[in-house]
């Protein structure tokens, strides 16, 4: 009988360990491909030890965490499938010409981009909500709580807050009129939660202006735009950590000292919020989503309707979630039952205020979380549906 066997390449992503785990119970042999990309669309000696590799070993299929076009055209010369599952939105790579290749088996969180790229005629493309490992999650937090070393939190936050941002290193370079229109268009959308009007924002004659401060360089093949780099890697991040230094220090107020973050990142513009450094993915951040009595999900905007990989980390560790509304929640989870979900800095106070003093029923709703996700399937059941395609 011939033996399973998959070519993974792998980067710092944290769903690599679920998904070694399920592809292992599923039976496959995994060889790994540690060696650093240094271009995403082009890089030949990257291309020379991956053929190589293929070439010495009998694959199955080449699979990693996003896309990479330069693997996807390894795997194109020589007839191999490549499978890629997107943890991130946008993914700036697979606007490249190589995400056409009939090669191709890509997976998608956020079905927004799913319909993106499927009306560009791509027909190797699935959406494929991300997911949790609650056994996993639930034995790392049960080995910490038992340690007696960590204390428990009211209210949580882990992540990162964006303080370094490419808008703050260019908005002087700007004019009066593009300064403004954008500084505006960025606090609009900071208070829109589930819902997102950057991209009327980048307006034919707002190209014009930013092209005349910017050159966009591309990889032979991209077909991205300027329009989708500022929106993406500038306006997203600029937007994320204006709404959470902004609805951090709402909740520090209402609730002094009982907001706790976690993330490296300075945090100069809070106020009384706790901020504890950063937790290992791995290790703390269940014990953190276990033992807080409130743990926050905030998305980054641009993710358009995708469910972050936080949602279903604080479930599968047994914690309570609220977070703000994504339009894939509505499909797999119910507000007030599974979690709490807000569509407003005012709903996040009332709510947040609301749970806490309301122990039982917040407690309830956190075991029925969990419950949900033994409905909704593991990582081996999301590489299952994958492997029915591939």
């Amino acid at each position: 009988m011939k033996t399973k066997r998959v070519l993974v390449y792998e980067w710092k992503a944290y769903l690599y360990y679920d998904i070694y785990e399920a592809l292992g119970s599923l039976g496959y042999t995994i060889d790994k491909m540690r060696m650093k990309l240094m271009n995403y669309d082009v890089d030949p000696a990257f291309a020379m030890a991956m053929e190589k590799k293929i070439r010495e070993n009998d694959y199955d299929f080449v699979f990693s965490v996003n896309f990479f076009p330069q693997i996807a055209e390894v795997c194109h010369d020589m007839d191999l499938v490549y499978a890629s599952w997107a943890c991130d939105s946008p993914l700036i790579s697979m606007y490249n010409e190589a995400v056409f290749y009939d090669t191709n088996r890509i997976f998608h969180f956020d079905r927004a981009r799913e319909i993106e790229f499927y009306s560009m005629g791509i027909k190797n493309l699935w959406h494929l909500p991300l997911a949790s490992n609650p056994k996993r999650l639930m034995t790392c937090a049960r080995a910490l709580s038992e340690s007696g070393r960590y204390e428990k939190y009211d209210i949580s936050f882990v992540g990162r807050m964006y303080e370094k941002n490419s808008y703050d290193v260019i908005k002087d370079k700007l004019d009066p009129y593009t300064r403004g229109y954008l500084d505006s268009a960025i606090t609009a959308q900071s208070r829109l939660w589930g819902s997102n009007i950057t991209d009327l924002i980048m307006t034919s004659d707002m190209m014009v202006r930013l092209s005349e401060n910017f050159d966009l360089k591309k990889s032979p093949g991209s077909f991205s735009n300027l329009g989708l780099i500022f929106d993406t890697t500038v306006i997203g991040f600029k937007v994320a950590y204006e709404a959470r230094v902004r609805v951090l220090n709402e909740l520090s107020v209402e609730f002094p000292h009982d907001v706790t973050l976690f993330t490296s990142d300075r945090t100069d513009d809070l106020q009384m919020v706790r901020n504890m450094g950063s937790a290992d993915y791995m290790t703390e951040v269940p014990y953190i989503n276990n033992m807080s009595r409130i743990n926050l999900n905030l998305t980054i905007p641009n993710i358009r309707t995708g469910i972050p990989l936080r949602v279903w980390d604080i479930l599968g560790a047994g914690g309570f979630c609220l977070t703000n509304y994504q339009e894939e929640l509505e499909e797999y989870f119910t507000d007030g039952k599974d979690l709490a979900w807000f569509k407003s800095d005012e709903e996040l106070l009332d709510k947040a205020k609301y749970y806490l003093n309301h122990e039982s029923e917040r407690e309830k709703i956190a075991i029925r979380g969990r419950e949900a996700l033994t409905e909704l399937g593991d990582y081996r059941d999301r590489m299952s549906e994958m492997l029915t395609v591939i």
